[in-house]
């Protein structure tokens, strides 16, 4: 197969249309977008990506009416959420509705829906008319892609097509809430801030092993939960106070403060959490391309974006929230 690469949204959503799994830019990965009314579309990201047929897609949407095909009901927590947030980095799980592909969900009755805060996305999305069921557009397991060269790099002649947009801005993926319970529970956090969401929902709660969703034996209730993600093929390793006077030279450092001296395959020292978060994930593609063995990354503190970025340093590590 070969990949189409195109700027154009209208052409892009062609292809999907014809079943075809295409890779778009949102504001926080690039994702890998089909019909989620198409079965056959569905499953050919599953194919794509070698990803297990029980992690959920996160259904994106452009327009609030899409709600009333997609979920058999809109949660209080979730109506306040999304009247304080979206469009946004924020993706909500909700009761499915029977028109909803149990292939779309990962067999559960829920389904995580969001609305993408970024102007191509918005735009690929009204050009398809239909809402877009989309993981990252990476190989399962691999670092989530922040530009279209990284999802060429993994998933080129495997898919039609590519939408060519910008680096992404965030560089994680959407913070996601379940809203199904008594309370809301934060899945897996993201840009939108667990305080964030305290101000709007105070009840809200992080989620941990014996919260609602956490049987090891089911099926994830959002996706980055239950298997190793986001991970190089260079070990990671987390590092904190007291650092390390010093490093391999097969090595690769990324972290807010300068700690080695030592040269090393590659260094990036950040300028805010923002930045450090934004380019996490290019990081370790470039670090892997230059053959680096190790790539130490430094703790941060878990406020605001802290909570996901060291969220996805440890599932890069092999670390996980919640049972495997």
């Amino acid at each position: 197969m070969k990949t189409k690469l195109t700027p154009s949204p209208q052409i892009a959503a062609q292809f999907l249309l014809r079943g075809e799994p295409v890779a778009f830019p949102t504001e926080t990965v690039y994702g890998l977008g089909a019909d989620v009314f198409d079965e056959s579309a569905l499953q050919k990201i599953f194919v794509a990506k070698q990803r297990p047929p029980d992690n959920p897609l996160i259904v994106h949407i452009s327009h609030l009416s899409y709600l009333d095909l997609l979920v058999s009901s809109v949660p209080e927590f979730a109506t306040k959420f999304i009247e304080a947030f979206w469009p946004a980095p924020l993706t909500l799980v909700m009761p499915k509705s029977k028109y909803v592909p149990l292939l779309a969900t990962g067999g559960l009755q829920t389904v995580g829906v969001r609305m993408p805060k970024h102007e191509l996305a918005q735009q690929f999305l009204a050009a398809c008319g239909v809402p877009v069921a989309a993981p990252s557009a990476n190989l399962s397991g691999r670092p989530s892609p922040t530009s279209w060269q990284a999802v060429k790099e993994d998933l080129d002649g495997r898919i039609a097509c590519i939408l060519k947009g910008a680096a992404t801005e965030i560089g994680l993926e959407s913070t996601v809430v379940d809203c199904t319970g008594k309370t809301p529970v934060l899945l897996r956090p993201g840009a939108v801030t667990l305080e964030q969401l305290q101000a709007v929902v105070p009840s809200i709660k992080l989620f941990s092993a014996g919260t609602k969703g956490s049987d090891a034996a089911k099926p994830p209730p959002s996706p980055g939960m239950k298997y190793r993600h986001y991970a190089p093929e260079a070990r990671v390793i987390i590092i904190e106070p007291p650092f390390p006077g010093d490093a391999a030279a097969d090595a690769a450092y990324i972290g807010l403060e300068k700690i080695f001296d030592t040269s090393l395959k590659l260094k990036k020292i950040c300028r805010s959490l923002e930045d450090y978060a934004a380019s996490l994930f290019e990081f370790f593609r470039e670090a892997d391309r230059l053959g680096a063995k190790v790539i130490y990354c430094q703790a941060v503190g878990e406020e605001g974006l802290g909570l996901a970025l060291m969220n996805r340093l440890r599932k890069a590590v092999g670390q996980s929230e919640s049972p495997n």
